[in-house]
């Protein structure tokens, strides 16, 4: 019994020319659609805000870090900004590591407690 003469015919058996058929293209279409509203679009959603977040910060906004530093903006530079969490103390801290901007008198509020 020759194995390479058995392997060779179920080969040609199964080499049949198959095109892709509807139902293949509508499986992959739909692939598309998930991966772009499930994965790209939120993510350049929020990509967008913080980019815009990061244009609106000004001297004398609150704002948090992404690392949970809290405090009051007191010079904006291109690349960076100082951020002042207690009287006497500044932290030159990256712009994009700014998470979010509080409302006017947070701080206060947290000192309060």
């Amino acid at each position: 019994m020759n194995w390479f003469e058995t392997a060779a015919h179920a080969a040609e058996a199964g080499a049949g020319g198959q095109s892709m058929g509807y139902g293949d293209l509508v499986l992959l279409g739909g692939f598309v659609l998930i991966f772009y509203f499930l994965l790209w679009r939120p993510q350049s959603k929020r990509r967008k805000e913080h980019v815009a977040l990061m244009s609106a910060i000004s001297k004398g906004d609150e704002v948090v870090t992404t690392s949970g530093l809290v405090g009051e903006i007191t010079k904006v530079e291109d690349d960076f900004i100082k951020l002042k969490v207690a009287p006497d103390t500044e932290f030159r801290v990256q712009k994009s590591a700014v998470g979010a901007t509080m409302p006017k008198g947070t701080l206060k509020s947290l000192d309060d407690k």
